[in-house]
């Protein structure tokens, strides 16, 4: 087969490349080494920037967004028992939306699908070559036959595990890490929300965070040991960690429930740096990882994609390549920046130590972010998301 671009990779980020480009009318090939209903069934995040919303609306695939997602207007952190509003709307002009990854990626494939660009799933033994050459080619098998797809670029959108960043050359990538001592125990249920917006929670027993997916179904995370195995965390054992880190109003109002899902994450920031590889270009969690703490995961992939859209766009119409010369530089600018917030928002609002004078500076720092303009404006601004 012949393509201009070959994706790697069919979730958010190698989606939403794919119908981009598709809309300027370059060809395009998507392979993902799992099933669709595997993809589908991964829960992920469900914070998004107003560019990202922007990014989907260009991509013709907004629609169910605009209608299902909950716009929040503020976000609020509770501390040792006392919460606090920090509204985004009045420090930048901005706010976020709520909308889960699932149906932003259910969203995705079903635009794909009616436009009728191929998406080859079960894609197995998945192989880059001649990424550095004129012509670069990608093998794989499919229902246990080899095939091959001849290309102009390779987009690795396959996350941090793919294949995409394995196949680059050791010396020509640098990586750069933090894995923090501790991971999210999540669960999602139907319940009603604690809470109309999200509530970061600062608490001695440790980091909360009480999200939602619709104005009936929860998300809620508490801070965990790495060490700790789901299977013993029965649901009403979660829900009596929960409670304690609350302030009243929230205690009062938690309404507990059997769990739809319920799994342990690990806290990790990466960034391997140059994205750029030849004819290979890293996009989304095959580039970087930021610990869910600031919202950025999905944020950032989108970034990434809209900063690789345009420079094909711009390679293919325009006839120029600066683009593509700049993608990683680009890219990489604004992903230190939330690998910066999301850090900070990590060591402020967690358990990190039992230090007390650790202990002191976090209540220093989150008395300066609700006692100062300038702070909050701060905040609010890395929150809704940097300009591109």
């Amino acid at each position: 087969m012949r393509t201009q671009v070959a994706i790697i990779g069919a979730g958010p980020a190698g989606l939403l490349l794919g119908q981009l480009l598709h809309k300027q009318g370059i060809d395009n090939i998507i392979l993902e080494r799992q099933t669709a209903d595997y993809v589908l069934g991964r829960i992920r995040a469900g914070v998004i920037e107003q560019v990202t919303m922007d990014l989907l609306d260009q991509a013709g695939v907004g629609a169910r967004m605009h209608a299902d997602g909950l716009i929040h207007d503020g976000v609020q952190i509770c501390v040792d028992g006392t919460r606090h509003r920090l509204s985004l709307k009045d420090l930048t002009g901005k706010t976020v939306m709520v909308y889960g990854q699932t149906e932003i990626t259910k969203d995705l494939m079903d635009g794909r699908a009616t436009v009728g660009a191929p998406t080859i799933y079960s894609a197995n033994d998945v192989s880059l070559h001649d990424m550095f050459g004129d012509r670069p080619r990608v093998t794989y098998s499919s229902k246990g036959e080899p095939r091959e797809i001849v290309c102009d670029f390779i987009a690795g959108c396959d996350g941090f595990h793919g294949v995409s960043r394995q196949s680059v050359p050791t010396e020509a990538i640098t990586a750069y890490e933090r894995v923090y001592p501790l991971g999210w125990l999540g669960i999602l249920s139907d319940t009603p929300p604690v809470s109309d917006e999200l509530m970061y929670v600062r608490h001695p027993r440790g980091f909360a965070l009480c999200s939602m997916r619709s104005p009936t179904r929860s998300r809620y995370y508490i801070q965990c040991s790495l060490a700790d195995d789901v299977a013993a965390w029965p649901d009403q054992r979660f829900w009596d960690a929960l409670k304690p880190r609350l302030d009243e109003q929230a205690q009062a109002a938690l309404v507990t429930g059997p769990s739809i899902e319920k799994s342990i994450a690990p806290l990790r920031s990466f960034v391997a740096e140059p994205m750029r590889f030849g004819r290979l270009f890293l996009a989304g969690d095959a580039a970087h990882i930021v610990p869910p703490t600031g919202a950025k995961g999905l944020n950032l992939a989108a970034s990434d994609v809209q900063y690789l859209s345009h420079a094909l766009v711009e390679h293919y119409v325009e006839k120029s390549d600066a683009g593509l010369d700049r993608y990683s530089e680009r890219a990489l600018k604004r992903i230190w920046k939330a690998e910066r917030f999301s850090w900070w928002m990590t060591m402020t609002l967690h358990r990190i130590s039992d230090n007390a004078f650790d202990h002191q500076l976090q209540l220093a720092e989150l008395d300066y972010l609700f006692r100062s303009k300038s702070a909050a404006a701060a905040f609010a601004e890395n929150y809704v998301g940097l300009p591109y």
